[in-house]
């Protein structure tokens, strides 16, 4: 089973249609459901430490919902990068291991010290930046992708 956290609500009809169409794809390999998270205000983020409390209330969110027994996979600006190649086969390695992989996407500050620590791996999808809401669906394409690949489809190519 995967799940993606996500910190924020996806307001976007287009792009909740795409998200939608890749859990409906990816229903053929593995059960994934996408969970979002409420984002605090964040008009005072020139205050450092006001950015360091947003960003904690907003982990210990994601965090009161992962277990011990979970893989906790941080989307994250400073994680490694990944070719598709690459992340198929962690993803097999991954499922064949913990019953329970979760992605996560923190909100627009980034990631808590606390949602960095628990993470298993962290990753970073590309050097490019995308909206968080873009992100979801990068991410399930990524994860269907990597089926794809690690089922011999020719999606991949």
């Amino acid at each position: 089973m995967i799940d993606v956290y996500a910190i924020g609500k996806n307001k976007d009809k287009s792009l909740t249609a795409l998200e939608k169409e890749y859990i409906k794809r990816l229903s053929a390999f593995t059960k994934v459901s996408v969970t979002e998270f409420k984002d605090e205000n964040n008009d005072h983020t020139d205050r450092e430490n006001e950015v360091l409390l947003i960003k904690e209330k907003e982990g210990e969110r994601v965090l009161s919902k992962i277990k011990d027994s979970d893989f906790v996979v941080l989307l994250d600006l400073h994680g490694q990068m990944l070719d598709s190649l690459s992340f198929s086969q962690k993803l097999e390695t991954w499922q064949m291991k913990y019953s329970h992989l979760i992605f996560v996407i923190a909100g627009s500050l980034g990631p808590s010290e606390s949602l960095v620590k628990r993470a298993n791996f962290r990753w970073k999808l590309s050097d490019l930046t995308f909206t968080h809401l873009m992100t979801r669906v990068l991410l399930l394409e990524q994860i269907y992708r990597g089926y794809m690949i690690l089922n011999g489809r020719s999606y991949h190519k």
